[in-house]
């Protein structure tokens, strides 16, 4: 099992807009003085820049479009409602915004059926009902070489169901609790967290717990994980929503926006490039509306290809 894959799918939003269900929790949303004609050119751009870079880039993209009806506005964040596994398990998560779980269509999943293999779905969706919620790799970080599971709890991130999907996989589960400049839960654990093979970008600014701290620290050093810490300051900028992915020439990029790499200091730039190529990606309107980055607009596909 690798870390990190060149298999991704995004998804092409149809109806992009501030999801006011979503912006309970998350503060990194924003509302913006734009028209809708304006602000669906603007992130459909973005997002068509996104994709192709990528794809010149040598990544194995694919790219599912999103339908106009139900009006779903964070379709263009996939990563929160499924996992695609290297044995072919899918999982599908409990999500807590009732618009967001419209995302989760079964025509996607035959998509992505013609291409890879799915052994078999696991839907945990039936914890909505008891207002429990884990929003995929946005609440769970995977260090699948070591079967580690990593999670910051909060509203969208409940430990009953953080604890049935480790058994499920057969995970360790790594739990604390992150806070903003605030106080306030930080509302994904990808905001303030990424693992890589051989690093991890973390803010441990942000687990105020000391001893919550240190066993994440020690996870991550007794795997061999370089810690490169990021500020709370930089979290703000999304400097801690960022994904390792791999191109068809086997080639490491750390993918990010180019707000989160504007705040970067040299120093951390420097231990990034020791490892792998920072590919940085404009997604501005995306950022400050959605309130998510990157990270969040890729959904990893680490099944086998179906032969063709």
């Amino acid at each position: 099992m690798r870390q990190s894959t060149s298999n991704i799918f995004l998804v092409r939003p149809a109806k992009f807009n501030y999801n006011a269900q979503t912006a309970v929790s998350n503060a990194f949303q924003n509302k913006v003085d734009l028209s809708a004609s304006i602000l669906r050119e603007e992130v459909l751009s973005e997002f068509d820049n996104f994709a192709k870079r990528l794809i010149d880039r040598g990544v194995d993209v694919m790219v599912i479009e999103d339908t106009p009806d139900p009006v779903k506005p964070d379709a263009v964040f996939p990563n929160n409602w499924g996992s695609f596994h290297g044995d072919g398990t899918v999982i599908l998560y409990p999500m807590a915004a009732p618009n967001r779980r419209l995302e989760k269509r079964p025509e996607i999943l035959e998509q992505i059926k013609k291409r890879y293999v799915i052994s078999k779905v696991i839907d945990l969706s039936e914890y909505e009902k008891e207002e429990k919620y884990l929003e995929g790799t946005g609440s769970v970080i995977f260090d699948h070489i070591h079967k580690i599971a990593y999670a910051g709890l909060s509203i969208r991130t409940h430990k009953d169901v953080l604890m049935d999907l480790c058994d499920i996989l057969g995970y360790k589960p790594v739990v604390f609790r992150a806070t903003d400049q605030n106080q306030q839960e930080i509302y994904h654990t990808n905001v303030m967290m990424c693992v890589s093979e051989q690093f991890a970008v973390i803010c441990l600014e942000s687990i105020n717990d000391l001893a919550e701290r240190e066993m994440v620290i020690h996870s991550l050093e007794h795997t061999g994980h370089e810690i490169i810490e990021v500020t709370l300051d930089q979290v703000v900028h999304f400097a801690g929503n960022m994904l390792s992915v791999f191109t068809k020439d086997d080639s490491e990029l750390l993918v990010m926006s180019k707000s989160a790499y504007d705040v970067l200091s040299d120093e951390q730039r420097e231990a990034m490039e020791s490892y792998c190529e920072p590919f940085p990606m404009s997604i501005t309107t995306i950022e400050t509306v959605g309130g998510g980055s990157a990270r969040c607009m890729i959904a990893e596909l680490f099944m086998e290809h179906r032969e063709e």
